[in-house]
């Protein structure tokens, strides 16, 4: 009897051990599945880059706000796009179809009220480089609700939001627009850009006052801008916001950190996950320092006070517009008489105007060279790369023949690529009447997105590869190897803590049946689905064979 009580006893244990060790097995294999689940990598994104007012309407009829109706040069006026119509096309699914994972907005904050001739007819401020108010939104381009909105419901989509932001200059001076008081601007003289003097302490262009990003002196508000306020009855909310900032950060009270109070403002509220900064080499580097430790202490405010909504634990991104950099450079900037490295002074990645020019290369030059310096000399950052953009007047492909060749070295290059809106639809970038980078700001093609069986294809195309990226970090933030030249193999291999992944990209082809080498990326036996096709097959003796219509391959573990 008691010998059974014994063994009753010890069974009992048993099992109870062996429930508990089931139980925990059970938490290991959560806690492996959860360690495994694609994390969002800012060094692979894939961006989208749009002009607010000229990417989508989405009212019922095109308004024109704060009297802007005077008649302008070709494409240099309010065309009608606004945040709401960014909203609706993320409602319908349009960036989750490209595979989109970050979007940069112009700047949205209120514009000059005038317009001004620069030559080319009269222009407004429709891309939102020409402030008149960094608090406060232009009516054109939306409110903070409509703002809110928009990165609530980009965020329910893994989708971040960079806004643009400006602090080397305010917007043109008119008649109904005042130059700002003399402590804040220098209107003289126009940079030679042929020193670093010479190309911070002067204006871009004729009639574009130049902030003094340089100067410590302790300025006053506009006038304007206090008799603004006043009427709106937000003065002394406003002045205590500022008080605030100035006894928490112990900055002076000079242009630049006003500037930056409101910017980073936009970050504490609404959570946005970057800003590009525009015109960076036109300020002394110190400035972009300052504004990183502002942009990071007001994202941890929000992610603070908003602990439900916070996406992941990535930090607050930074890019820099400095114009003419290209990667070949790594981590310096030649002024001529000074090299700067911007990367030390607050920015997470530089925009490469480099890259139209070696794309004009084969895959395996460009592929090899980008993967070798973003895992040497630029290890730990980035670089944006694009095919075009709203101010460059020699893009990769300028009439719009290259479209497919343009998706494929874009989308599948070691770095964060920015696509620009239209990239992806062929939109025109030659328009008849014209004159300087308005030819590359027509209104979004959504007739031929919708109608034109030649965009569709096209566009289906960045679809695949864009999708492609979001799914795969090791494409735009892994390491690339060369399987074979010619027809061109790669595989990329990317790890980060437990997450680890590999994927094979093969260009020009044969269609029909082909046969593609692996390299060390999939193991004999390994279940592997072409993303670009849909097929599958499984490695053997080191190659994949498939048949299909492409001359392109995407692999990935079949899943």
């Amino acid at each position: 009897m008691r010998k059974t009580l014994f063994l009753l006893i010890a069974l009992l244990l048993t099992t109870s051990i062996s429930s508990a060790q089931a139980k925990k097995n059970t938490v290991k294999k959560k806690t492996v599945a959860a360690a495994v689940t694609t994390p969002f990598v800012w060094e692979g994104a894939n961006l989208y880059f749009l002009l607010v007012d000229r990417f989508n309407n989405g009212k019922p009829t095109k308004t024109v706000y704060l009297g802007r109706n005077k008649e302008t040069g070709k494409l240099r006026g309010f065309e009608g796009g606004n945040l709401r119509g960014i909203i609706q096309k993320i409602d319908e699914g349009y960036f989750d179809q490209l595979g989109t994972n970050a979007i940069w907005i112009t700047p949205i904050v209120e514009q000059i009220h005038d317009g001004v001739d620069e030559g080319t007819g009269l222009s407004y401020g429709f891309h939102g480089y020409w402030t008149r108010d960094w608090t406060n939104l232009d009516p054109n381009f939306g409110t903070k609700k409509d703002l809110a909105e928009l990165v609530e419901k980009a965020h329910a989509k893994g989708i971040r939001i960079l806004l643009d932001g400006v602090i080397n200059h305010t917007g043109p001076v008119t008649k109904i627009d005042p130059v700002w008081p003399e402590g804040w601007v220098r209107t003289s003289p126009q940079c030679d850009y042929k020193t670093f003097q010479g190309t911070t302490e002067c204006t871009l262009v004729a009639n574009l006052p130049d902030v003094k990003t340089e100067s410590n002196q302790a300025v006053e508000l506009p006038g304007f801008l206090v008799a603004k306020w006043k009427a709106q009855g937000k003065y002394e909310k406003e002045m205590a916001s500022l008080d605030a900032f100035f006894k928490r950060t112990g900055y002076p009270r000079a242009p630049r950190y006003y500037i930056i109070k409101w910017l980073t403002d936009y970050i504490a509220e609404f959570g946005i996950d970057g800003y590009r900064a525009d015109t960076v080499k036109h300020t002394d580097e110190t400035v972009w320092a300052d504004f990183k430790t502002q942009c990071d202490y007001a994202f941890a405010e929000w992610k603070k006070n908003n602990p439900k909504k916070v996406l992941d634990n990535n930090k607050f991104y930074t890019i820099a517009e400095v114009y003419n950099y290209g990667i070949s450079g790594g981590r310096l900037f030649d002024f001529g008489d000074k090299k700067v490295d911007y990367y030390t002074h607050g920015f997470n990645n530089m925009i490469n105007f480099e890259f139209k020019w070696d794309a004009q290369k084969d895959y395996s030059f460009l592929f090899s060279k980008y993967s070798d310096k973003l895992n040497t000399d630029l290890k730990g950052y980035s670089v944006l790369n694009y095919v075009s953009s709203h101010d460059d007047g020699k893009p990769f492909d300028a009439n719009r023949t290259k479209s497919i060749e343009s998706a494929n070295k874009l989308l599948l290059s070691p770095g964060v690529s920015q696509t620009y809106y239209g990239d992806e639809t062929g939109r025109s970038l030659v328009i008849e009447g014209t004159q300087g980078d308005a030819t590359l700001r027509s209104f979004m093609n959504w007739d031929d997105v919708k109608n034109n069986p030649d965009t569709q294809k096209t566009l289906a195309h960045w679809q695949k590869l864009g999708q492609f990226r979001k799914k795969h970090p090791a494409v735009g933030a892994g390491v690339n190897k060369e399987i074979s030249k010619s027809p061109y193999v790669c595989e990329r291999s990317f790890t980060k803590g437990n997450y680890s992944d590999r994927v094979v990209i093969g260009l020009d082809l044969a269609k029909g049946s082909k046969q593609i080498a692996v390299g060390t990326a999939f193991k004999n036996g390994t279940a592997v689905r072409d993303a670009y096709s849909g097929k599958t097959a499984v490695v053997t003796n080191g190659k994949v064979t498939l048949d299909t219509e492409f001359d392109l391959v995407l692999l990935e573990v079949k899943k």
